[in-house]
């Protein structure tokens, strides 16, 4: 079963400029694990955007978890509950003047969960996060606590498809390999589908199912696992 199809997908930032993204396929199967891989500029991030509802302004053929979204709309009711992102920089995605459980709270309340504080302490113990955090701000954190909390809120409406773009990159090297065994961790308690942006090869090869080598704003090869445990 296909989880994410898109086809001929066009996007440009700037009217007149060349396409960030031009022409790109994709088939990304459901509870696979599939990377994303090339050079800064060539399209990855911004293809996250899209899948992730962020970025609206494309043109082309999307079909996540059974949905089609329209160009220029915002995705609403299953696909805003099912398709959940972790950006690069944890601080950058954490409001800097809401605590942790604020920051966890809203997002639960949106979906109308039961018990929302008791599901907020639950989704910090999951993530390997003292719930006594809860009351602190971003900046309290170190930046492998506040991506984990980046995580936790992701994970709060079990996401079908979870979006990763860089989720270690801004981290120091001693913590991403804290937060790589999490992220596999999550995956196979959460069966979901993954699709992992990262420059890293040894990243990829590690966290990944399959991958797409990606330059000017297509995936020009697609490695299978065989490939990939060559890396």
């Amino acid at each position: 079963m296909t989880a994410v199809a898109v086809e001929s997908l066009s996007v440009r930032l700037v009217d007149a400029a060349p396409p960030v993204i031009d022409s790109l396929d994709l088939a990304v199967d459901d509870g696979e694990v599939f990377g994303l891989v090339g050079p800064s500029g060539c399209g990855k991030s911004t293809l996250l955007r899209v899948l992730a509802g962020v970025n609206r302004d494309w043109r082309g053929s999307i079909e996540l978890l059974n949905l089609r979204p329209k160009p220029h709309r915002r995705f609403r009711g299953g696909l805003r509950r099912d398709v959940q992102m972790v950006f690069q920089d944890p601080f950058a995605s954490l409001h800097p003047r809401h605590t942790i459980a604020r920051t966890l709270l809203e997002p639960l309340r949106l979906i109308g969960s039961e018990r929302p504080r008791e599901r907020m302490l639950q989704g910090l113990s999951e993530v390997g996060l003292d719930p006594r955090l809860a009351s602190r701000y971003p900046h309290e954190l170190s930046g492998g606590q506040r991506q984990r909390v980046a995580i936790a809120r992701a994970l709060l409406s079990s996401p079908r498809l979870l979006l990763l773009d860089e989720p270690t990159s801004a981290l120091d090297p001693s913590v991403q390999a804290e937060i790589l065994n999490l992220l596999v961790a999550v995956k196979i308690e959460h069966a979901m589908t993954v699709i992992l942006v990262s420059h890293d090869m040894g990243v990829i090869a590690h966290m990944c199912d399959r991958a797409g080598l990606m330059q000017r704003g297509r995936i020009e090869r697609v490695l299978g696992r065989d490939e990939l445990d060559r890396v």
